[in-house]
């Protein structure tokens, strides 16, 4: 493990690498310290705490930043995209979508309603972002981010207004802000091969056809009302392909490691017509419970031809790194622990939180000395222990209140 002192010279870096982002000197005196707060064991991250935690006698400097400072935080995003690319970049690797929930109380937070949250299992007054997370051999963390806006929110313009949302922001769907976030890794030619996502976004028919036009291969949780074509040309949902199922031909294998071991379940993988790249093909992946055999869940797939039934399984058990990612994020960098209602303050501490979280996975790839792979890392062993983030924290003089 590295010393304290290299975590501290490595932030020194990150600091300087996205200092030309912000003109003013006291903006990038903000930005450092805002990150510092986020990496401190500040029981809470908003702005009253992370005063605290940086020696501030008040937020408003803090404050200040957030809400009226000069600065882009969508040249933010694109520099942890970056960052988290020379660092964990990898052919192999797998980009992850996912939303997570931000319980809010109160009307007035840019695109708070009640609506289906994820993180409370229940529909409860929230916000909800859309993310894009990064899985390389080398670790995992965010590299897109996306607030949605719900479609009486986006409808209501005085409303949007006096949230700061801009003129030129229109309601779009999750999985065409999923989509929309793809293509900006693309663009930027972020390095992957991989994308998988839960079934909101893998029944998103448009989408798994852009990407096979790519093409790139991904592995796409799909519901059961989703139709899929056969290789004979026949349409079906994806329900009457199940009541078909023989009983015979599963695969018991691994969807990787979980908190209590690995993820055992019974597989399968049924063809259907495949796609106009020459030699790759589509499936149906069929994942089956063995406590619960009427417990089914599906997927469809799109690879290469020659791609291992075992491949498929092990990309399948990758989505839930981005849920590591949520968890450590909320936990350990203040995700959701703002008091903005803005637009504007929304999307600067949610993407500078993301820079926290990758600064943490950098941290943890380049201080082992054989970073072990997704799959036989434990969720909690990206990160650095409290204990070595609080004398980190020392280090740089910060309260450890």
């Amino acid at each position: 493990m590295e010393p304290v002192s290299a975590w501290v010279e490595r932030l020194e870096q990150l600091a300087e690498r996205i200092g030309h982002l912000f003109a003013r000197s006291e903006a990038r005196r903000r930005v450092k310290a805002y990150v510092q707060g986020l990496l401190s064991p500040a029981a809470r991250k908003n702005s009253w705490q992370l005063a605290e935690a940086v020696g501030d006698e008040t937020p408003y400097g803090i404050q200040q930043f957030l809400y009226r400072a000069r600065w882009d935080a969508d040249a933010l995003r694109d520099e942890v995209r970056d960052y988290v690319v020379e660092n964990l970049g990898d052919d192999q690797a797998i980009v992850v979508v996912d939303e997570t929930g931000f319980l809010k109380k109160g009307a007035h937070s840019v695109g708070v309603q009640r609506q289906y949250s994820g993180t409370a299992g229940r529909i409860e007054n929230c916000q909800v972002g859309v993310f894009l997370a990064y899985a390389s051999p080398r670790g995992h963390t965010f590299i897109d981010r996306a607030l949605y806006l719900p479609e009486e929110w986006a409808a209501d313009r005085a409303r949007c207004r006096g949230a700061g949302v801009p003129e030129g922001v229109t309601f779009m769907t999750k999985p065409n802000q999923a989509w929309q976030m793809l293509r900006r890794a693309v663009e930027h030619e972020v390095p992957f091969a991989w994308v998988t996502a839960d079934t909101i976004y893998g029944d998103y028919r448009r989408m798994r056809l852009w990407l096979e036009g790519l093409p790139k291969r991904y592995v796409l949780a799909v519901s059961a009302k989703e139709t899929v074509v056969l290789p004979d040309g026949r349409e079906l949902r994806v329900k009457e392909l199940l009541d078909t199922l023989p009983a015979e031909g599963w695969s018991q294998l691994s969807a990787g490691e979980g908190a209590k071991g690995p993820r055992w379940y019974e597989w399968r993988r049924l063809p259907l017509m495949p796609p106009l790249t020459q030699g790759w093909a589509r499936w149906l992946l069929v994942r089956r419970s063995l406590a619960e055999p009427s417990e089914l869940a599906t997927y469809v797939c799109c690879a290469p031809e020659d791609t291992a039934l075992e491949t498929l399984v092990r990309v399948a058990g990758q989505r839930w790194t981005i849920e590591i990612c949520f968890e450590e994020a909320k936990s350990e960098v203040g995700l959701d622990e703002y008091e903005v209602r803005s637009w504007t303050g929304w999307h600067r501490h949610v993407t500078l939180s993301c820079l926290a979280h990758a600064y943490l996975t950098v941290v943890r790839s380049q201080t082992s000395d054989e970073p072990p792979s997704p799959e036989k890392r434990g969720p909690w062993s990206q990160l650095p222990t409290r204990d070595s983030l609080a004398a980190f924290k020392a280090s740089r003089g910060l309260s450890s209140h």
